[in-house]
């Protein structure tokens, strides 16, 4: 199978000169995790954005600032093996699709789920591709705490448990977004400095003034904004089988449960491509 048998032509993109402000309400209105950047007022891809990006740069207003230049890129001709490859070697999860320098096309990591491994017969089971370590955290946590546990353990999820320690819901980066705003603060920071020798001279205080931008979350706790209805998949569940879920289903990740429905691993988009070359 080829790129062009799945490519999107349809592409949501942003151009530079441009700000984070355009971006990010293109992806909330898009529901989309990432943009290709083109110069404006021409087809030539000069960089990538991220959500992840956005969050990790909120001092940064100007896209071209915050972008990864990096860019690695398919062809209409490549086989969806090679970009899986791809994906897998530079820990990506879209890559934009490109003739002559020109944007023309994306394809992403869910796109070789739902629409190249959902086809095949792969028979393989899950459980060889999940990844063990999941971010948990209870539904009552704040926003903001969860956040961090997500980050901290650099997924784009977080699963919520209830008092029973039973899985609840499911939160995922894009839910973050959308309860967040970029809010800046101004710290004070003072420092005295005497003159040496002379008991009598005054101290003199310098005042340094630090604006910041960060992340502010809403009030809301995690049980406000998770997923409440969360599709799961168990260890022994054919890879092909699970990849027709997450294409019914719309979803880049989702939680592997044990024989009495215990949280035990977490499959990405990321992690099943895997499979293609294996």
């Amino acid at each position: 199978m080829l790129i062009k048998d799945i490519v999107s032509e349809e592409v949501v993109h942003v151009s530079v000169p441009g700000n984070r402000e355009k971006a990010l309400e293109l992806m909330r209105k898009k529901k989309v995790s990432g943009l290709p950047v083109t110069k404006e007022g021409t087809k030539k891809l000069v960089g990538i954005l991220t959500r992840s990006d956005l969050i990790e740069n909120p001092d940064e207003e100007q896209i071209a600032l915050i972008m990864s230049r990096d860019i690695v890129v398919a062809d209409l001709n490549d086989d969806v093996k090679d970009v899986a490859r791809k994906m897998i070697d530079n820990n990506i999860r879209r890559m934009p699709v490109v003739k002559d320098g020109d944007l023309i096309g994306i394809v992403t990591s869910f796109d070789l789920v739902a629409l190249a491994i959902s086809e095949m017969d792969i028979q393989d089971p899950v459980g060889d591709y999940m990844t063990k370590s999941v971010p948990t955290t209870w539904e009552k946590t704040p926003l903001n705490v969860a956040f961090e546990i997500m980050r901290l353990y650099n997924l784009k999820c977080v699963v919520a448990l209830n008092n029973d320690s039973k899985m609840s819901g499911i939160l995922t980066e894009t839910d973050f977004i959308n309860e967040s705003e970029v809010v800046s603060e101004t710290s004070v920071h003072n420092s005295t400095v005497g003159t040496e020798g002379d008991k009598w001279s005054w101290d003199s205080t310098s005042v340094l003034y630090v604006e910041k931008n960060h992340l502010k979350f809403s009030d809301k706790l995690v049980k406000d904004v998770s997923s409440i209805t969360v599709s799961t998949a168990n260890t022994k569940t054919k890879v092909s089988d699970c990849a027709k879920k997450m294409r019914v289903d719309n979803i880049e990740q989702i939680p592997i449960t044990g024989i009495e429905g215990e949280l035990i691993g977490l499959l990405r988009a990321n992690d099943l491509i895997k499979a293609i070359i294996k």
